[in-house]
Parts: structure tokens; C-alpha cells; sequence
């Protein structure tokens, strides 16, 4: 609580205009002459023991009051004090409280209403007690006692339903290493994780130095790689039926859904004034899409209604020194659907889908997922036979997670992560149940008969967030014999090579036909070696590279050196027409985004970026 208390001649109001969160009715004006006026911000902190609070608060009204010798008090909410506001419904009731409270104690006391724009007048009598201002936090043993201890039990389910000890799992395996990250076990690791120094080494990616940590800069080659996956993620939920958003970064905390669904994420936000409105930059697409939901007049028959957005940017305030590479960053752009469900029946038999689409990425990024099930114990007694069933079409073993309690919005979810090269999970689709933020928002519909009806609405993101995504391809590069991308993402599909000056005509010609083709191309023109163009091409991860000299032209034969079949010094080459190229370019891509070249055809155009 924050206190601004002055000795006044008068203090007189009128209330203006109200707000979203003004407490109506309420008193319109008032007026107090030779009044102790108490300017008082409730912070969020006072929840913890806001009852302390408020005692504090009347005891330091009540003692100001009896030095200055005055009896009236108004006390005037003015949020202005604090950046760190509560929420509205507890400011108000404290308020209201410390109202009580010195009426009790003998005061004349009026209240300025809460939420309204008020003018106000004010004659300060300029004595040395006339001015005070006091900051009030909850005492120790006032404090909330901690939450309830809840109890974690972890087992592994095999897809032939049966259920094992995590500890038969504790191997080599990507799995074994998902297991050993969520059970606690301590896995020894050293140095940066391997994506970092590619993303930089191979110009995707760099860091900003003039931005706030975690935010990056993204230069074109890795600028075209984070678009292909959007538009991968598009494709995705557009095949799903669902309807594309595009909603605000920013959210009001005065609104009360909003702060509750904020405040569940404790201090990972980015939250800041704006004029007089305590502000905060959104962590996913959750609050746009749910205000829109409850705008909405939603029938039983619309369900389930699938909405999506590519959230650019979510912002989450983490940690300095955990913030690194693409794995953990404060400004993310995260693929994010929500259906709203009928019913919970409805729910588990999309959560189904959407769990096998976010199997489909891990295949199609040439990532190798694994996957924790959590949920309430409650839910697992009742669904036990529905979690062996997506078990079983998994076609894997999973960690199952019971909770004793629930203690999130979620009743059960399911998270799929890759491994990076030094053994850790790196977190990319889920899929959640949320059962309680329908209520929260107000998205209901109704019944035949009236009832209303606050379904079950799923969070899914298909994908991850791309820079994660990108990340655990980049980490799976160790595991390849020679390192490369999927074709579909590479920024260079195809690299033509003259071997003198008489052959760039050709290599040009080449490249328009290519291009023509949708397949990405340049031409390196520079002026070095035929060695040196042909490592800068490996150096660029090029999926294919055709070198031009003499027998190309003449023959229309083209050898073509396949990165993706190569070993270490051992280049896998094949013959064949640029017809035939494309034609396994295009096999290869078929079903993928495709997006022309976002830098220069010609090499010795294109500018070093690091």
C-alpha cells in the first residue's frame, strides 16, 4: 500500500467518467473541509496479507489524524502511487475496509469512488506535518501461508498400456534424457549449447546489443527460415479448420480477467504505465483470443471453433543469465491455436489430433521428439484408458506426471520437446486442457433450455515457438553425418559454381530456369578459386551445388553434388538433367511452404552480415 496523506483545508471531487473496473453506484462529488486527505494505491504485493494491510493502513491514518488534530478523513484512491497495482475487485474491498474500519474508530470519513476519472481541488495547509507519505507491506507472519504441497509421481506408459518405474528408462536415449530433466537427476553439461554458434557462424541470427537481452535481430537467411516456419505452422492449422487472428501485444490489468491470467504467471512479464493504465506486454496469444471469444454470440453448434494466431511477439521477462541462443528468450513468436470444445468428450477427442499433428513436426524438421503427460490424479483414474489410447497411437513410451491437485488452469496437457546436443529438452508442441479460463473470460454458450455453459477451451502450439523450433534444428545438426537443413528450409537450395567467366552466362540461365521452377538459387560469381566456392557452398549448407564448366555447357549434363547423402570428405555426386533436379527438389519439398530467395542472386552482391 502506498500512502500520500495530507492536512487539507478542503478536499472536494467530482466524480468524471468511469472506467471498466468504476464501482457503481457510488458518490458522484464530495466535499470535506479541514479533512486529512489519505491518497492511497493498493499494491499487488498486499494480497499476500491484505488484511495486515489494511490495519496498517487505519493505523497510520488514525495516528497522522490525531497529531494534526483533525476527526474528518477522505480517503481518496489514486493509482497513481504505484506501478504495481492489485486487482481491481481486491483494491476496491480494501478500500472499503479502511472505510469501515476508521468510521469504527470514530472518524467522520468519506470514500472517493474507485475506477472514475474525477477533478479534484485541494488546499494543502503547509504545515511540518501537513505532507506524509508511507509505504505499507504485509508483515511477516501475515503473509498467506504457502500453497498446499502437492505431490508429483512420475512413471513411464509403454504403448502396450503397461506401466513401468522411470528408472528402467534411464539410459542413453533422447527419452532417458527428457526423464532425467523433469525427475531432477543432475545431467553434467558444459560450454554453450551448439545452435548458438551456428546460428551466428552461418549469418541466421544475432544478437542486439542495443535491445533488451533476449531480443535478436534476424538477418535474411535466417529471416527466410523463420518465415517458412510460419508458414509451415499456417498450413498446419488452416488444414485443421482453423480461423486465423490477429490480436493486440498489449493488455489493461485493470481488467480483471486479464490481471488473474497474468498474475498466474508471476513475474516473467513486461509490465509498464501508459498515461494512467498499468499496462503489460501479453506472454502468448491467450488474452486477445479469449476478449475476442467473449465478444462473440457462440452456439453449440459452432464447436469446436479453432482460432489462431502467430503471436509476433510473446514476451516473457525471464532471467539475465538464463536467457541464451534461441532456446530461452524474452521476445518469441509463438504459433498458438485455441479451440474452444462442447464439452470435455470434445476436448480429448481434439486434444488427439492435435497431438498428432505435433508428432507430424518432429518428422517433418527431421527432430526427434519425446513426450511427458501430465495431468491431476483425478483425471488420470477417470481417463486412464484414453491416456493408454494416445499412448498407443504415439507409438512411443511416454513420462506420465500425476499431480495430487490441480494448481494450473490445465487438468492435463502433454509436452513434446527435442533434445539439444548436450543431452537437454528443448520444449516445442503442447497441448493443454483448460478448464478455467472460460469461466474467467466469460465465454460461455447456452443449452435448449437456458443453462450456460462454460466449456473447455484447448491450448495448443502445434509447432513450438519457432525461435525453438529452429534451435532443435539446429542442435540436431550433430547428429547428422555432414550437417545440413531440410530442403525445404535451406535458404540456398541450389548453388550453381561456373568455373571461369565464359560459363556465367550459362550458370545464369541455369538459375532462371530454377527459379522459374520455385527452387531457391544463386550463382557465385566471385572472383576466387573453384576450391574455395566449393567450400564456402559446404559452408553455407547449400542442399544441392552444381559446378558449370565446359562439358555442362555443351551436354546439358549436370553433376550435382547431394549434401543431405554426403560423409565427411566423401561428397555423394549424381548426374542428371535440370529437369530431373527440380523433379527431386520437388519430391523432396512436396506438401512444405516455399519462399523465393531473400538475398542476391549473384554472390558477390551479398554484404557479410557478421
Amino acid at each position: 500500500m502506498r500512502l500520500l496523506l495530507i492536512h487539507s483545508d478542503f478536499i472536494e471531487y467530482e466524480a468524471k467518467k468511469k472506467t471498466k473496473i468504476a464501482e457503481d453506484p457510488c458518490s458522484p462529488s464530495g466535499r470535506l473541509e479541514e479533512a486529512l486527505v489519505a491518497f492511497c494505491a493498493v499494491e499487488s504485493p498486499d494480497a499476500d496479507g491484505i488484511d495486515d494491510v489494511v490495519n496498517q493502513t487505519v493505523a497510520a491514518i488514525s495516528e497522522m489524524a490525531g497529531k494534526v488534530e483533525c476527526n474528518r478523513v477522505m480517503v481518496y484512491p489514486y493509482a497513481h502511487l504505484s506501478s504495481d497495482l492489485a486487482a481491481p475487485d481486491l483494491a476496491v474491498a480494501a478500500l472499503k475496509s479502511i472505510e469501515e474500519a476508521l468510521d469504527k474508530a470514530g472518524h467522520e470519513v468519506k470514500r472517493a469512488p474507485f475506477g472514475w476519472y474525477k477533478s479534484f481541488s485541494l488546499s494543502c495547509k503547509g504545515h511540518p506535518l501537513s505532507e506524509l507519505s508511507r509505504s505499507i507491506t504485509p508483515s511477516e507472519d501475515a503473509v498467506k501461508p504457502e500453497k498446499k504441497h502437492i505431490e508429483h509421481k512420475f512413471f513411464v506408459m509403454t504403448p502396450d498400456g503397461n506401466v513401468h518405474e522411470v528408472k528402467e528408462f534411464l539410459d542413453d536415449s533422447p527419452f532417458a534424457s527428457l526423464i532425467k530433466k523433469e525427475i531432477g537427476t543432475a545431467v553434467p553439461v558444459g560450454g554453450e549449447p551448439v545452435h548458438v554458434d551456428l546460428m551466428r557462424s552461418k549469418e541466421f541470427v544475432d544478437y542486439e546489443p542495443v535491445s533488451d537481452v533476449g531480443h535478436l535481430r534476424w538477418l535474411p537467411r535466417g529471416k527466410l527460415v523463420r518465415d517458412l516456419l510460419a508458414d509451415y505452422a499456417l498450413s498446419l492449422v488452416l488444414d485443421y479448420g482453423a480461423s486465423p487472428v490477429e490480436t493486440p501485444v498489449m493488455y489493461d490489468l485493470a481488467d480483471k480477467a486479464i490481471y488473474e491470467h497474468a498474475d498466474k504467471f508471476g513475474e516473467r512479464q513486461y509490465r509498464f504505465k501508459s498515461g494512467n493504465r498499468n499496462m503489460m506486454l501479453r506472454f502468448a496469444a491467450c488474452f486477445g483470443m479469449f476478449t475476442t471469444m467473449r465478444s462473440m454470440h457462440i452456439s453449440p453448434n459452432h464447436l469446436p471453433m479453432k482460432m489462431y494466431e502467430l503471436s509476433t511477439y510473446s514476451f516473457r521477462h525471464e532471467q539475465k543469465g538464463e536467457v541464451i541462443g534461441l532456446k530461452r528468450l524474452r521476445a518469441f513468436t509463438m504459433p498458438d491455436m485455441h479451440s474452444l470444445c462442447k464439452d470435455l468428450e470434445n476436448a480429448l477427442s481434439c486434444f488427439e489430433e492435435q497431438l498428432a499433428i505435433g508428432w507430424k513436426t518432429g518428422r517433418d524438421f527431421g527432430t526427434q521428439l519425446v513426450a511427458v503427460f501430465r495431468c491431476t490424479e483425478e483425471f488420470y483414474k477417470e481417463h486412464e484408458a484414453w491416456i493408454k489410447k494416445i499412448v498407443k497411437e504415439s507409438d512411443v513410451p511416454m513420462l506420465i506426471e500425476t499431480l495430487s491437485d490441480r494448481v494450473h488452469y490445465w487438468i492435463a496437457k502433454v509436452d513434446l520437446a527435442a533434445i539439444d546436443g548436450q543431452n537437454r529438452p528443448i520444449e516445442n508442441p503442447t497441448v493443454q486442457i483448460d478448464v478455467e479460463s472460460s469461466k474467467r473470460f466469460g465465454i460461455k454458450y447456452h443449452l435448449a433450455d437456458g443453462t450456460e455453459v462454460f466449456p473447455p477451451i484447448l491450448h495448443c502450439s502445434p509447432t513450438g515457438s519457432v525461435e525453438r523450433v529452429f534451435c532443435a534444428i539446429l542442435e540436431n545438426t550433430v547428429n547428422q553425418k555432414v550437417a545440413h537443413l531440410p530442403t525445404w528450409l535451406t535458404p540456398t537450395q541450389v548453388r550453381v559454381i561456373p568455373v571461369t567467366d565464359n560459363h556465367l552466362a550459362y550458370a545464369n540461365d541455369l538459375a532462371d530456369k530454377l527459379t522459374k521452377a520455385h527452387v531457391r538459387v544463386d550463382v557465385d560469381d566471385r572472383d576466387d578459386s573453384l576450391n574455395k566456392k566449393i567450400r564456402a557452398a559446404g559452408m553455407d549448407w547449400v542442399s544441392y551445388v552444381i559446378v558449370v564448366g565446359d562439358n555442362e555447357v555443351s551436354s546439358g549434363n549436370l553433376t550435382v553434388t547431394v549434401r543431405a547423402q554426403s560423409e565427411p570428405n566423401k561428397p555423394h555426386k549424381i548426374s542428371c538433367s535440370s529437369d530431373k533436379l527440380v523433379e527431386m527438389i520437388h519430391e523432396e519439398t512436396a506438401e512444405m511452404p516455399y519462399r523465393p530467395m531473400y538475398t542476391p542472386r549473384m554472390l558477390s552482391l551479398n554484404p557479410r552480415y557478421i
